[in-house]
């Protein structure tokens, strides 16, 4: 499989098991992992097929490190970034004193004024460097970086968690606790 192929593979694997599980008939359960089985069977009836030895490939090489299995190795599941209804199960976790958020500079009045929501997401990402919020916010248009003061935060009672790719996740970082550091 060719990186081109494994970027459309990963594509899809995140459509499907973050945001359109039914447009090829999964359920994912509450946490949302969906069996390996299933996902290989119903990407095949939809003309979408590949194979186990592929989707290894995807998970072991994906440079986000966006997908796990579970420790049976029997089902799969996208680590964040879910739009459908999910309960990732991460147990709270203690930030760095900051951490940074990349976005498109023409997003920067709005998330002044409101803060940092999650959108159609269940939560806020958040990275622990500022070359990943560079990248992050690069997708969008031009970049800039914010510096989130998880200290602050906190202090103030909000609770972070953290994935096994260490995407810092939060429900929402309102607007005093943020600075921009970078606007190229």
């Amino acid at each position: 499989m060719n990186e081109k192929e494994l970027v459309k593979l990963s594509k899809r694997l995140s459509s499907w098991l973050r945001h359109r599980p039914d447009a090829i008939g999964l359920a994912p359960d509450a946490a949302g992992w969906v069996r390996v089985e299933d996902l290989l069977r119903q990407a095949a009836a939809h003309s979408r097929g590949f194979t186990r030895t592929q989707l290894e490939t995807v998970v072991a090489q994906n440079n986000k490190r966006r997908f796990e299995f579970d420790e049976s190795g029997t089902s799969i599941r996208a680590r964040q970034g879910h739009s459908i209804d999910v309960d990732l199960g991460y147990a709270p976790a203690d930030p760095p004193v900051v951490l940074f958020h990349g976005t498109a500079e023409r997003t920067l009045g709005l998330i002044m004024a409101e803060g940092l929501l999650p959108m159609r997401r269940h939560a806020v990402h958040l990275s622990a460097d500022i070359d990943t919020a560079v990248n992050v916010g690069a997708r969008h248009g031009r970049p800039a970086v914010l510096r989130v003061d998880t200290a602050a935060m906190v202090r103030d009672g909000h609770d972070f968690f953290v994935t096994g790719n260490g995407v810092w996740l939060v429900d929402t970082v309102p607007p005093q606790y943020l600075e921009l550091i970078t606007a190229p």
